[in-house]
């Protein structure tokens, strides 16, 4: 019994060095305290500040666009700066930002902490990545981002569950403001984290001399890369906001489930990702990364296409039974999705060009978040079946794509070296 306890421990293991765990163990309670209010925001300026509901999205959506405006900018300093100074920085204008939410009166109000806010997360997530690869070695870069998504699902689940019950037991103003405070904490207790127990490795300056020039003038040459961006823009898209958006009002409009079936749904996908993401490393790195990206696609393609049956199913005990099932063939796709493309990027970047590199591989997701409930909330509208047939065949199309692309990218698994330079490691 033991031995097998053991058997199953160790493929926890992630070998990862001491700093790298105390940062993501930080990164788990910032992400705990962004769950607690994520469900409510709408809920919070519509019912207990009197936005409309026009008003409030348009707040929520100012966060993630001043994000995606900063992440870029944030590339550029992390190539020349500390990523230690910027997750700090950024950290603390989060901080700033949510606690202000707690005290909005005006809409203007709820604008200007959305800005502070968003900058602060657009700053911190790239340079949180970044500080990481420069942490780890080239091997170590899978197990890291498999960690990183295991905090975040596992941190927003949490804070989403426990904030559910505190506004279900008082669902008054007050409690709304204590969980904007409590947000505001973590991320000024993550900042202190990083501050006094993660070192600060040195960003490697680009000279005169680099053949393949520098700044994202240089990234822009790289098609490889862009192609490679482009292709995940779409997986993103079809694989992840497709479902974590788009499926619940599918749902709920045109099949049984009802929000509590769909809450049951979210559990197994969040929690199926949170037990096998890391364990999966070594499955997936002995695949080659095209065929890694290949099967990620057809396992989005199947998910999106097993939807269509349960909108002809009438037992709702049975069509929330085929959507746990299409939650788990989407979590089978997301861990190789991301155990693949987070290490990629990094491997294809210039050591000059981390930061700008990383900060594209952040925007392939931050701007999918807005393409995704675009698209998917105007075929709701108009044709809901084409989500997911058509999201099915764009998810094969990008696989196809990235099929096609065989040596171009860097492999572990080709002996050769790649003639790409990787990032470096921590000093």
């Amino acid at each position: 019994m033991m031995r097998r306890v053991s058997q199953v421990l160790s493929g926890w293991r992630t070998g990862l060095p001491r700093p790298v765990l105390i940062l993501q163990a930080g990164d788990a309670l910032n992400y705990f305290g962004y769950g607690l209010v994520l469900p409510f925001e709408i809920i919070y300026l519509h019912q207990a500040r009197g936005f409309s509901t026009s008003t409030a999205g348009l707040v929520l959506a100012t966060t993630m666009g001043t994000s995606a405006i900063v992440t870029p900018a944030t590339g550029a300093l992390l190539d020349r700066y500390p990523a230690k100074a910027l997750v700090v920085a950024g950290s603390l204008a989060s901080a700033l930002g949510y606690a202000g939410f707690a005290f909005v009166d005006r809409p203007w109000q709820g604008f200007a902490y959305s800005v502070v806010s968003g900058a602060g997360l657009g700053a911190a997530g790239t340079a949180s990545r970044t500080l990481v690869v420069r942490l780890v070695t080239k091997e170590q870069r899978a197990a890291a981002f498999a960690l990183n998504r295991v905090t975040g699902n596992f941190g927003i689940g949490a804070g989403a569950t426990v904030g559910g019950f505190i506004v279900a037991a008082a669902p008054q103003l007050s409690t709304f403001q204590l969980l904007y405070f409590f947000d505001a904490v973590t991320y000024a207790g993550f900042a202190l984290i990083v501050l006094a127990a993660v070192p600060s490795p040195r960003a490697e300056i680009a000279t005169a001399t680099d053949a393949n020039g520098t700044g994202f003038r240089a990234v822009a040459r790289d098609r490889i890369f862009l192609i490679v961006i482009a292709a995940n823009i779409v997986l993103v898209v079809v694989g992840h906001t497709f479902f974590s958006n788009i499926l619940p009002p599918f749902a709920k409009a045109h099949t049984p489930v009802g929000p509590a079936e769909i809450g049951i749904i979210f559990l197994v996908n969040t929690a199926f990702v949170v037990i096998a993401q890391i364990p999966a490393v070594r499955a997936v790195g002995r695949m080659r990364r095209t065929h890694a990206f290949a099967a990620a696609s057809a396992l989005f393609a199947v998910a999106l296409l097993a939807v269509l049956p349960a909108t002809i199913i009438h037992s709702k005990l049975a069509a929330t039974s085929l959507l746990v099932g299409v939650a788990i063939v989407f979590a089978l796709g997301e861990i190789a999705h991301t155990l693949v493309l987070g290490p990629l990027v990094a491997d294809m970047a210039p050591a000059h060009l981390l930061g700008r590199y990383l900060s594209l591989y952040t925007l392939t997701f931050t701007g999918s978040l807005a393409l995704g409930p675009a698209i998917g909330g105007l075929l709701l509208q108009t044709s809901p079946n084409v989500i997911w047939w058509g999201g099915a065949f764009a998810a094969l199309m990008a696989g196809a794509v990235l099929l096609r692309l065989g040596g171009r990218i860097p492999d572990p698994l080709d002996e050769a070296p790649s003639g790409l330079t990787s990032a470096p490691e921590a000093a």
